[in-house]
């Protein structure tokens, strides 16, 4: 069986009809000379402040409108995860020639333990990603400090009756579909086979986030973003958002890694490949 796979590997590697980028560095110094590093920590900044801006808008638009028992007018959970999953596809949309359209720290993480970005780039992502979510819902209380106070900042807390293994399960199921879909729709295989993927792109990411919005806002609002739990926490600076937050790192970091694993060593089979390109090195 072994044999089988390292014949279906070799094969791969002899007649693959498209580019596989080699893996990025582990640490990648170099990088901080480049224009092009920088340019891409402003997209990312600029990008998840637009991101938590309107989203966080949404949120607080939807208490409100439950609170003047205007339910049945408003946008709803629907409208939500709309919102949402509609600022990804449009964000990921302008800046993927950019940055790569990350937009979340579980994102970036996992194309990190997949060899697509360098430590210091996946460092200055989440950097640049967690100011821009504060900036964004800073920019929310500015301009609507008395909603904002009223209807606490749509911070994500875990719902009462939920224990916090579930809120936690939740994280993690979550942001595996979200960042296995970035995976899949970004694979470079596929983007040569169908020519029309790279400008679809955006619309399956955007598309799982919008579903997984809708399983998981009842259990914790739906974090699968770090960025988007942590600066709705540090504007509005409560307890219980504390309490809850290492939920929403520890359950998207492990749904993320997860994924990357699944993908890259299970899909992709870059364990086989790798023993395959070991096994005929010319040096043995």
């Amino acid at each position: 069986m072994a044999k089988d796979i390292e014949t279906e590997v070799r094969t791969e590697l002899t007649h693959k009809d498209y580019y596989d980028p080699p893996p990025t560095p582990f640490y990648d110094a170099a990088e901080l000379r480049k224009w092009s590093f920088y340019r891409a920590l402003i997209a990312e900044f600029v990008a998840t402040l637009l991101f938590l801006y309107v989203t966080i808008l949404t949120v607080i638009g939807y208490n409100h409108q439950i609170h003047v028992g205007d339910s049945c007018e408003g946008v709803g959970i629907l409208g939500i995860a709309w919102a949402f999953g509609g600022m990804i596809f449009v964000l990921v949309y302008c800046t993927a020639g950019i940055s790569g359209g990350h937009v979340n720290p579980a994102v970036t993480f996992g194309l990190f333990l997949a060899r697509k970005v360098s430590l210091v780039r996946a460092i200055a992502y989440m950097v640049a990603q967690c100011l821009g979510a504060i900036c964004g819902v800073g920019l929310v209380k500015a301009f609507q400090k008395s909603y904002y106070n009223r209807y606490k900042g749509g911070v994500n807390l875990l719902s009462d009756g939920y224990s916090k293994g579930a809120g936690l399960g939740a994280e993690i199921i979550g942001t595996f579909v979200l960042v296995y879909t970035v995976f899949s729709a970004t694979d470079p295989k596929r983007k040569a086979r169908d020519s029309h993927v790279p400008v679809l792109a955006p619309l399956p990411i955007g598309f799982a986030v919008f579903m997984v919005h809708l399983a998981t806002i009842p259990v914790t609002g739906t974090g699968i973003n770090p960025a988007r739990s942590f600066g709705p926490a540090v504007i509005f600076n409560n307890e219980k958002a504390w309490d809850d937050q290492w939920i929403f790192w520890v359950g998207p970091f492990i749904g993320a890694a997860i994924a990357a694993v699944y993908h890259q060593y299970v899909l992709r089979a870059q364990a086989a490949k790798a023993l395959g390109s070991f096994r005929s090195s010319p040096h043995l």
